[in-house]
């Protein structure tokens, strides 16, 4: 189940992701016509790949945390706040946030300038 929802997660981060890419194509269009360097585009999709993995991650953790006393008796050999279990939590859904946010950031480095200010 959790690889289910590891899964669910990243699918879920690189829908949203390629989402707001392919509504803000104009735009990005427009920067790289103005000069924006590819690196810069870059940076900014993953800048918003990095909002959202760490409001979840906060969130999650908070709410992972408040619910050890309700699972306890579910875990054998752990204790409910394993602080190993938690990091490599966290480790696992950072890189799988950053595999998903990956192709639509480099998606958003291959926009055609000329596509974009033929739009608008």
């Amino acid at each position: 189940f959790g690889g289910l929802a590891l899964l669910l997660a990243a699918v879920g981060l690189y829908g949203t992701l390629s989402y707001n890419v392919a509504r803000r194509r104009n735009e990005i269009g427009i920067r790289m016509a103005l000069g924006a360097a590819s690196g810069a585009v870059l940076r900014s999709v993953l800048r918003e790949a990095g909002v959202l993995v760490v409001l979840g991650l906060l969130l999650g953790g908070v709410a992972a945390w408040a619910s050890t006393r309700f699972v306890a008796s579910f875990l054998y050999g752990l204790s409910p706040t394993d602080a190993t279990v938690f990091v490599t939590s966290v480790l696992a859904l950072v890189l799988a946030a950053a595999i998903a946010a990956a192709l639509p950031a480099w998606r958003a480095t291959r926009v055609d300038p000329m596509v974009a200010l033929r739009a608008e």
